[in-house]
């Protein structure tokens, strides 16, 4: 008991760590996109394009390293080997990586068209972020949850303080200050949101830098050659997932029109981020269950649990699902600054709905979880990944950003399927499927109808979120009384 309480408690520490930085990115987005900040759509495109590559290089620049010292770090005996090799390993890489582009940084701007002084600063924030990798992943093996999370709040708050200092209130302060006023700078918005992000990486990789003063370093090549035999899968399928995530950017900017390319970038990525509510609870969801997948593995029967997590989720997810679709038009005046952006809306229901069945898939994964078979994690992510890409390089053509939020809904729908047909045949769960199916045909439907036939009518929108909620406590009441009495 002892133990699954220190569990819980973990993945609820981390877990907080990892939903609320993504909470507080509200914040900016609703900065970052007020037409007194930035002075166009096409600089929030822009800044959008840029953290697509983010995400992308992010994954590169750790290889799998972190998985692999994970996996090593608890099966051998010498951990301070598996420390130094690891470490070493991505030192050496990302000062690689680093001299390589600054070198070649000016023709890197010119191939993803990108001015030099921005990617200037994002060599220097990859280079610091790939630093940290190893010593938050010793964090986390330690059992050291409480720290971990604690830097990594600060990281974000660091990062929000100075974009709301840089771009809100050094303008005002530098017409009352000479020292101030000989540090702003005009028409530099776009800069001052990748400094704030450099001064956060740098502080965070200053926080951790103990841990490279107390480390033995020791270099076992045969050591890492099976780390990175380790890694590879894990690399293959990040740079999957991130194509699935954020590549729609980089191909909307290549396949539209150069003219309209920043400004339909900046649009998508601002109406994306209102499916970010679904997007915290399928993350929150699967730091919490991924525990108790594991836990419960040997426990007397885990399918039928495992069936009733998928129940509830659905459910919780239908409820959210309709919920943002029915109060997107107050949302978007929350948390998009500009009217400008809100051309895009028509994505929201598409993207919310992608976001739903990508948290079911990782329900659905848990049989190759349980049973070792996490290749087949692999396989599946690079399948939605080249689904992805086919998809957005046939419709962005022709229905620009539109395409690559249905490319996204059918991506993730259909690495869903995958799952539950493999899952079927080397591990079946006894889904209730008719269940299942119900709220979400009936959950889809009325978010369309809403949506798209009576958007603005909240009489209507409210009274179907109101059936909906009626008939789930109708057909769930039993078990939520059961829940009730064991409390």
């Amino acid at each position: 008991m002892s133990t699954l309480k220190s569990l819980f408690k973990q993945t609820f520490i981390y877990g907080l760590a990892t939903v609320l930085p993504r909470m507080l990115s509200f914040l900016l987005v609703r900065l970052h996109t007020d037409e007194s900040v930035l002075k166009s759509v096409a600089d929030y495109g822009d800044v959008s394009l840029i953290y697509s590559y983010f995400v992308l290089f992010n994954v590169i620049l750790a290889y799998g390293m972190e998985t692999a010292f994970f996996r090593f770090f608890h099966k051998d005996d010498d951990k301070s080997t598996v420390i130094g090799t690891s470490s070493i390993s991505l030192i050496a890489t990302s000062v690689l990586f680093f001299i390589f582009a600054l070198v070649f940084q000016n023709q890197i701007a010119s191939f993803i068209d990108i001015k030099v002084e921005y990617i200037n600063l994002v060599i220097w924030i990859l280079l610091l972020d790939a630093l940290v990798i190893i010593p938050f992943a010793w964090l986390r093996a330690n059992a050291r949850p409480i720290k971990y999370a604690i830097i990594k709040i600060l990281n974000v708050a660091i990062n929000l303080g100075l974009n709301l200092f840089l771009l809100l209130w050094l303008k005002d302060l530098a017409t009352e200050s000479s020292l101030l006023n000989s540090i702003y700078k005009p028409d530099f918005e776009i800069n001052y949101i990748f400094i704030a992000n450099l001064v956060a990486s740098a502080v965070t990789l200053l926080l951790m830098s103990p841990f490279y003063f107390k480390i033995k370093y020791i270099f076992n090549t045969q050591l890492w050659k099976q780390m990175m035999r380790y890694a590879f899968p894990v690399l293959i399928a990040g740079v999957a997932f991130s194509i699935n995530e954020t590549f729609d950017r980089i191909l909307l900017d290549k396949l539209l029109p150069e003219n309209i390319a920043k400004t339909e970038i900046g649009m998508y990525s601002a109406c994306y981020k209102l499916g970010m509510f679904m997007t915290l609870f399928v993350t929150a969801f699967k730091l919490g269950v991924e525990p108790f997948f594991f836990s419960h593995a040997n426990s007397e029967n885990p399918k039928k649990n495992y069936a009733k997590i998928l129940d509830y989720f659905v459910i919780f997810g239908c409820i959210i699902l309709l919920g943002v679709v029915v109060f997107a038009d107050v949302l978007k005046v929350i948390l998009i600054g500009d009217e400008a952006y809100w051309q895009a809306m028509v994505i929201v229901p598409i993207i919310l709905l992608a976001n739903l069945c990508l948290g079911i898939y990782h329900n659905l994964s848990v049989w190759y979880k349980v049973t070792d078979r996490t290749k087949f994690g692999a396989y599946i992510s690079v399948f939605g990944a080249l689904l992805t890409l086919a998809l957005n390089f046939w419709l962005i053509p022709i229905i620009s950003y539109v395409g690559s939020a249905i490319a996204t809904l059918s991506a993730y729908t259909c690495m869903m399927l995958v799952s539950y047909y493999y899952g079927k045949k080397y591990y079946p769960i006894p889904y209730n499927l008719k269940k299942i199916s119900w709220y979400l045909i009936l959950s889809v439907g009325l978010s369309a109808i809403t949506f798209y036939g009576f958007r603005g009518n909240y009489l209507v929108g409210i009274s179907a979120l109101i059936v909906f909620l009626a008939l789930v406590f109708q057909l769930e009441k039993n078990d939520l009384k059961k829940l009730l009495k064991r409390s």
